[in-house]
């Protein structure tokens, strides 16, 4: 590894070192970082971790402690264990038997795990864990949301270098369909300063695209339950409805959109990354701005830039709005809502769609104006400087 003197231009190299002679621990330093960022064993949002707890020591007999426990977007609990400058000859039990440990482990449980995180680690979050766990998962309440299904546990080990013996071990397991992955963490020094290289070893990241897309086609064929099944074609059913209500209106935004069966309909603003969502849960109706570029220092900038901007749009739009910086996460949303309850009682849908398209056609026209000029200042402001390399530059900051 290489840094880039400019003054010379010329490439001066990083100098490779270990965590022992760094000084770092595996607890204080190497589990904390990745408790902060756990996104350095992601490579997109889409495989966005969770952490929920770490030290988890909440195992029935025995005084084992895993060392970071988080879950991933399709709600599946993911084991990750780490070790310093070597995996050790047993580092694929230990995560198989915290795999076996945490597949007992039911919904209530995984809240009841979490909210003790968050009161230890996070106090400053007041919702309590069941809707920070809905709202990472994308679902408006963890009722509808199956988590940590059978056979599903994912194992992540962290280490600067990995025995025969545990690559092995970790390819064998692979082949019966458990998601192993093999992270080799190398730190460098230059000067003072103190470099860490996060590489995905096993599998290798084309490897892995092919067996999740493998995975999920076969998912896909399996049977749903009678639940999801009635709740899909609910959806289904009112997104046909409403989009038959849009292409009437003045509202075009959603002429050339299929009735899905998710919770949301997404229609482009002509900011690619910036979408119109139209949103029909449980819970509630709503329209809403959803800002979710690649970078998150792009999208940050598109909301301060909008928000400084609200009076104008709340008084085109005749309502006040929610502005959701979500700096918790990369994206941001601005959103006008209705409350509602349940989404069975079909002699209401009229009414519902009725809502979404005249606060939609209000809310695209209070936004309409304002969008060209911001996507015209993002091509400027970040011109030369593309959002891969901005990701690169807010990872290697955190």
């Amino acid at each position: 590894m290489f840094k880039v003197d400019q003054p010379s231009n010329s490439l001066q190299p990083l100098q490779e070192t270990t965590f022992t002679n760094a000084g770092f621990t595996e607890r204080y330093h190497l589990q904390e970082w990745l408790a902060k960022h756990p996104q350095a064993l992601t490579r997109n949002s889409d495989d966005e971790l969770l952490i929920i707890q770490k030290e988890f020591a909440g195992f029935d007999d025995t005084k084992e402690r895993l060392d970071l426990l988080a879950i991933d977007k399709d709600g599946n609990l993911v084991i990750i264990e780490n070790k310093l400058d070597d995996s050790g000859r047993d580092v694929v039990w230990q995560a198989l038997k915290y795999a076996g440990y945490c597949a007992n482990l039911r919904k209530e449980h995984i809240v009841e795990i979490f909210q003790r995180y968050l009161d230890q680690n996070e106090p400053e979050e007041t919702r309590p864990a069941a809707d920070v766990l809905a709202e990472f998962l994308e679902h408006d309440s963890l009722e509808e949301v199956q988590i940590n299904q059978n056979r599903s546990q994912r194992i992540m080990m962290v280490a600067a270098n990995f025995r025969k013996e545990a690559t092995n071990t970790a390819l064998w397991l692979m082949q019966f369909n458990i998601r192993v992955q093999c992270f080799k963490v190398t730190p460098y020094r230059y000067g003072n300063d103190v470099f860490i290289d996060i590489k995905q070893v096993i599998p290798t990241p084309e490897a892995e695209s092919y067996m999740i897309g493998m995975a999920q086609k076969e998912a896909e064929e399996q049977s749903t339950t009678g639940e999801s099944k009635a709740r899909h074609h609910l959806r289904k059913a009112f997104w046909t409805q409403a989009l038959e209500k849009f292409r009437v209106s003045s509202c075009s935004l959603y002429n050339n959109i299929s009735p899905s069966t998710d919770h949301w309909l997404s229609a482009g603003s002509g900011i690619s990354g910036v979408s119109y969502n139209l949103i029909f849960s449980k819970k509630e109706i709503r329209v809403e701005l959803w800002i979710a570029k690649p970078s998150a220092q792009t999208n940050t900038f598109a909301f301060d830039w909008l928000h400084e901007r609200k009076s104008a749009i709340e008084n085109r739009f005749g309502h006040e709005i929610v502005w959701q910086a979500l700096p918790d996460k990369k994206s941001c949303r601005i959103t006008y809502r209705k409350p509602i309850n349940g989404i069975a009682d079909q002699e209401k849908w009229p009414e519902m769609v009725d809502w979404l398209v005249e606060h939609m056609t209000a809310f695209e026209k209070a936004f309409s104006t304002c969008l060209p000029e911001l996507n015209q200042l993002i091509k400027r402001t970040f011109n030369g400087h593309d959002e891969a390399e901005i990701i690169t530059e807010e990872a290697e900051h955190v």
